[in-house]
C-alpha cells in the first residue's frame, strides 16, 4: 500500500483527507501518462454520493487539461466500468466510489486497460506527482485540449451484457434486491424485470447522503425483513458500488460470500467445470467453509484480504472462482472483478439449473459463529506486531486449537486493526476477541 491508495484506491473523507485538489492531480497525471503517444481515452463512473459529482469534475478538469478525452458514464457500478474499460478501447477507466463507507467518504479507483486494478507502479508514479516529487507535466494548449463526452450507451451495453448470461427465465421467481441507495439503483431492477422475475426492490432512492444508511450488504436486516413478510423466493443485497452481493435465502437467512463460493464451486465440480478443482478465498473465510470443501472433494488457496489478491491469484493460477466472505465474488469467465449484481444471476443459474432453493443448496455448509471488532488505533502496524499483542493472540490459538481460529490484521483503508475469532460459541468468540482488545488498549494504542 502507498501513502494514499490503499488495497481498493484512494479513499477517504472528501474535502478532508481526498480533495478536488488531489483528484485534479490524478486526473491531469492519468491524462498525460496515457496520452504520451496517442489520444488518451479515459471512462468514468460515480456512485450517488454527493462529493461524486464534484470528484468527477475535479478529475474531469485534470484528464482534459493534459490533453485526454473524458467519457462520462454517470451514476453507475464499477464493475460496469471494469467491462466498458475493457472491451471498448478505453486506456483506463475511473470508479468515484468509497464502496460501503459512509456517505461523508469518497474513493477513486483506477482501473487499466485489461479491467484491473491499476498496476502498483504506476499508483506509485501518481503519488509522487501529487506530492510533487514527479517531473512537471505539460498542461495541453488550443486543439490539443481534451473534451468530455456523455458515455452513457456503455451503461447500457454493460446492462444488455449482464442480461445475456441468464441462462433461463426468471418467470415467477419472487425476488428482492436491496440497492443500498447506492449504484445498483440504476441497473438492478432493470435487469431484473428484463428477465422476467416479479421484482421487490428497496433503498433505490439515492439522494446524495444516504448511501449505505442502514441498508444494502452491510446492514441486511431490511432485506431480511422483506424476504419473510413477502414470503421471497430470494433476496440479494449490494453495496454502495455494487460490487459486492449477500444473499438471504428463503426462509430469512444471509448468506455471505462464503455461501455463494460454496454453493456455485459446488455446481462447477457437478459439472466437470471448476477449473483446477480449486476455489480461491481469503484469510477471512470463515473455517466452516473448508470444512464444507473438504467435504465436497474441493480444493482452496488462501490470500490476503482484497479482492484484487484474489484476482491475481486466480489469474497467475488460472482459477475460474474465487472471493471473499464480505460478498466480492469474480467468475474469471466473465469478469475482471468483484461484481453484485453478476453473483445474483450465477446464483440464479445455481437455483434454476438444479431446481432447488438457496435453503437446500446451502444446507451442505456450517458457519462457525464468528465476531469481528474493529479497533481505531494510533499505528495499526506497531499494534499489531506488538510482543504482547502477539502474545494474546498466539494465546487464544493455543485455547482453540482445531475448533476454531483467530485472525488479526490491519484495515486496508482505515486506521483500524481488525480482530476475528470463530469458535463453537459467540460467547466464547467474544471472550477472546476481548482479550486481545484488552492488551491492544493496555499498550496504549487504542484511540478512544
Amino acid at each position: 500500500m502507498g501513502k494514499y491508495f490503499g488495497t481498493d484506491g484512494f479513499r477517504g473523507e472528501a474535502n478532508v483527507t481526498l480533495t478536488v485538489s488531489h483528484a485534479f492531480k490524478v486526473g491531469r497525471f492519468l491524462g498525460w501518462y496515457y496520452g504520451r503517444e496517442h489520444k488518451c481515452k479515459i471512462v468514468i463512473g460515480k456512485d450517488t454520493r454527493r462529493s461524486s459529482y464534484m470528484f468527477e469534475y475535479s478529475l474531469v478538469a485534470g484528464i482534459t487539461a493534459s490533453g485526454a478525452d473524458a467519457y462520462l458514464l454517470h451514476v453507475t457500478t464499477t464493475p460496469s466500468v471494469s467491462y466498458v474499460v475493457r472491451t471498448e478501447g478505453f486506456d483506463c477507466g475511473i470508479m468515484i466510489t468509497a464502496s460501503h463507507n459512509p456517505f461523508y467518504d469518497n474513493g477513486i479507483k483506477i482501473i487499466n486497460d485489461n479491467g484491473e486494478k491499476l498496476q502498483e507502479s504506476v499508483i506509485e508514479k501518481i503519488e509522487a506527482y501529487i506530492d510533487d516529487t514527479f517531473e512537471e507535466i505539460p498542461l495541453a494548449t488550443r486543439e490539443f485540449i481534451g473534451r468530455t463526452v456523455d458515455y452513457s450507451a456503455g451503461r447500457n451495453r454493460y446492462v444488455g451484457y449482464l442480461i445475456s448470461l441468464a441462462t433461463r427465465s426468471y418467470k415467477n421467481v419472487r425476488v428482492g434486491l436491496d440497492c443500498a441507495n447506492g449504484s445498483s439503483s440504476a441497473i438492478a431492477r432493470n435487469v431484473f424485470n428484463a428477465l422476467g422475475a416479479k421484482t421487490y426492490v428497496i433503498h433505490d432512492e439515492p439522494d446524495g447522503t444516504n448511501i449505505n444508511e442502514d441498508s444494502g450488504s452491510t446492514h441486511i436486516e431490511a432485506l431480511q425483513l422483506l424476504v419473510k413478510e413477502e414470503k421471497l423466493d430470494i433476496g440479494f443485497a449490494f453495496d454502495g458500488d455494487a460490487d459486492r452481493c449477500l444473499c438471504v435465502d428463503e426462509n430469512g437467512n444471509v448468506v455471505t460470500g462464503d455461501g455463494i463460493l460454496y454453493v456455485y464451486a459446488s455446481y462447477m465440480k457437478e459439472l466437470g467445470e471448476l477449473d483446477n478443482n480449486t476455489v480461491v478465498t481469503t484469510v477471512m473465510s470463515n473455517i466452516g467453509l473448508y470444512k464444507a470443501l473438504d467435504e465436497a472433494g474441493i480444493e482452496y488457496e488462501k490470500t490476503a484480504v482484497g479482492d484484487k489478491y484474489v484476482y491475481e491469484n486466480m489469474q497467475t493460477n488460472k482459477h475460474c472462482i474465487g472471493g471473499e466472505q464480505s460478498g466480492h465474488i469474480i467468475f474469471s469467465k466473465y469478469a475482471t472483478t468483484g461484481d453484485g449484481i453478476l453473483t445474483a444471476i450465477k446464483i440464479m443459474e445455481v437455483m434454476l439449473e438444479k431446481k432447488k432453493s438457496l435453503g437446500s443448496l446451502t444446507s451442505g455448509l456450517t458457519i462457525y459463529p464468528q465476531v469481528l471488532k474493529n479497533v481505531k488505533v494510533s499505528d495499526k502496524t506497531k499494534a499489531q506486531k506488538d510482543p504482547d499483542v502477539q502474545a494474546a493472540v498466539e494465546a487464544v490459538a493455543q485455547k482453540l486449537g482445531e475448533d476454531g481460529r483467530i485472525l488479526v490484521r490491519e484495515s486496508g483503508t482505515e486506521p483500524l486493526v481488525r480482530v476475528m475469532v470463530e469458535a463453537g460459541t459467540r460467547q466464547l468468540c467474544e471472550q477472546y476477541v476481548d482479550e486481545v482488545i484488552q492488551v491492544i488498549r493496555r499498550k496504549g494504542f487504542v484511540i478512544e
